[in-house]
């Protein structure tokens, strides 16, 4: 047997990814065990992940693991968010540098601008995670305006709204103008 000399950690770490993803050892299919989910609270779609993810979710995924590890039908769910002031921010800067101003475009056209930034960097992030090695049940991702997604919301606004649990009124709000 041939040992190498140096350790290449991206060689060795993407071996087992694969083999783990070949195995299907994230997936999960409702059964009698105990269920233990996390829905991975959604990054927004800035282009890449920061040290805040990082660290929230290398705690999931050992939360996860060690569920799997008891025996619990552990379902860890990934995804990305759409809506945040930070990929408006990016989306403005990104049209800035090609000399458009966001005051110039009209909602559809800016729109559009925003839905190619989450084409390009959406999938950036979930690469991301899996290169941290992060056990998310693939087959499951979800982006906040996927239809069924969008439909949930809608539904579940609108019961709220009849509870008379949610309501208009004067509060402060935090608020970045430039966005």
């Amino acid at each position: 047997m041939n040992i190498p000399s140096k350790y290449d950690s991206a060689k060795v770490e993407q071996k087992w990814y694969d083999y783990w993803m070949e195995h299907n050892f994230f997936h999960s299919t409702p059964d009698e065990r105990t269920p233990y989910t996390i829905v991975i609270p959604p990054p927004n779609v800035t282009g890449i992940l920061h040290m805040g993810h990082m660290l929230n979710n290398t705690i999931q995924d050992v939360l996860i693991r060690r569920a799997r590890l008891k025996g619990k039908n552990a379902c860890w769910v990934p995804g990305t968010d759409h809506a945040s002031i930070a990929t408006e921010a990016k989306v403005v800067s990104k049209l800035k540098e090609k000399g458009i101003d966001k005051n110039d475009l009209s909602r559809d056209e800016f729109l559009e601008h925003a839905w190619e930034w989450t084409q390009e960097y959406g999938g950036v992030i979930l690469n991301q995670l899996k290169k941290l090695g992060c056990s998310c049940d693939w087959d499951r991702t979800k982006f906040t305006l996927d239809t069924d997604m969008s439909e949930s919301v809608i539904s579940v606004f609108i019961d709220l709204y009849n509870k008379g649990l949610i309501y208009r009124g004067f509060r402060m709000v935090n608020w970045d103008p430039k966005a």
